[in-house]
């Protein structure tokens, strides 16, 4: 019996810091305003004239809006259609 109730603490332990874990991670949505889109791990601070809206990583665009998704490694953000690093 005692077996079993540690087992269910340990893994009970588990799940919880996993849970943790997976919430302190932070991600975003960039867009700038030639409607290119692009996911940043992190929160970065971009300055107002890099012309660009923060969305939470959980943001979807509407049906009628039109985006287009340039992923790139790295900070920086797109203009143009070029990736500029910071």
């Amino acid at each position: 019996m005692k077996l079993a109730v540690k087992c269910a603490l340990a893994a009970a332990i588990a799940l919880g810091s996993a849970g943790v874990v997976a919430t302190s991670a932070s991600a975003e949505v960039v867009c700038n305003a030639a409607n290119e889109c692009w996911h940043v791990k992190g929160h970065y601070d971009y300055k107002p004239e890099f012309n660009v809206v923060v969305h939470p990583d959980d943001w979807r665009w509407g049906p009628q809006d039109h985006y287009r998704w340039h992923e790139h490694r790295g900070r920086g953000y797109w203009r143009d259609g070029v990736w500029i690093k910071f």
